[in-house]
């Protein structure tokens, strides 16, 4: 089952599709996931990846949130307020919603992070506890220092290819410490990483697996948005077989 659904943070509408299975509940409930989109992006992802992903495991009993962060796709906010800390909310409360929704087993709520959604998941471990974490081509920091020219931050609102760039998104996210986080927590998780990354380079994969004390699988050839049916289908099985322990 299909259906869409919203939440509210600071009186801001977020909008989202939830996926649950087509099958009775099991007593203690579903386990879940809240899919974390990346930096620009959306609850869809390039190549439907959020969607292809959700509906595979809705068939394998895994029920499935995806959503757009406030300033992003659908959901209320504008672009030029989005920060790390308040997406931070953002899965706070769209956890909160998993956790009250019939049928999910509010133990097994699940995170899983792409890119920029990576460090945003990590910020988020010691409030959301998730049952399990997957990370998607994690971001750091640093992808970001080459805006700020000459060490400095803009004044106000950078033109970031067609989107508003906040100077406050800036000033947080070079002194995050998204692997210090991770490191912090001491779940069960899972790094994907494709090995031509030129985004986020797969260097960086490794340092979260370091942290986080897990393994790490290498999608071939992948760059960061996995743009073959190939390395699509090796992500989504090894992620699916990760988030249902198989």
């Amino acid at each position: 089952m299909e259906q869409f659904v919203q939440f509210s943070v600071d009186q801001q509408r977020l909008y989202g599709m939830l996926h649950t299975p087509d099958i009775p509940a099991p007593p203690a409930g579903w386990p879940s996931v809240a899919l974390l989109h990346g930096f620009t992006g959306n609850r869809i992802e390039g190549h439907r990846n959020f969607v292809l992903l959700a509906r595979q495991l809705a068939a394998r009993g895994v029920a499935c949130l995806r959503f757009d962060f406030r300033g992003s796709g659908e959901s209320q906010g504008d672009f030029s307020e989005m920060t790390v800390s308040r997406e931070v909310q953002d899965v706070q409360a769209a956890c909160r919603y998993l956790r009250h929704q019939p049928g999910i087993d509010p133990e097994r709520v699940m995170l899983l992070g792409f890119s920029m959604g990576a460090i945003v998941a990590c910020q988020s471990l010691n409030d959301v506890n998730p049952h399990r974490l997957a990370l998607w081509s994690p971001a750091l920091p640093e992808l970001w220092l080459r805006h700020l020219r000459g060490g400095l931050l803009p004044p106000t609102v950078s033109d970031y290819g067609g989107w508003p760039l906040g100077r406050a998104f800036l000033q947080e996210v070079v002194r995050l410490h998204p692997l210090d986080a991770a490191a912090a927590w001491g779940g069960v998780a899972h790094v994907f990483h494709g090995d031509e990354d030129q985004t986020c380079p797969p260097a960086w994969g490794v340092q979260y697996a370091r942290a986080l004390g897990c393994d790490i699988t290498a999608i071939p050839g992948a760059g960061h948005t996995f743009d073959s049916l190939e390395q699509v289908e090796m992500l989504h099985r090894e992620t699916i077989r990760f988030l249902t322990g198989a």
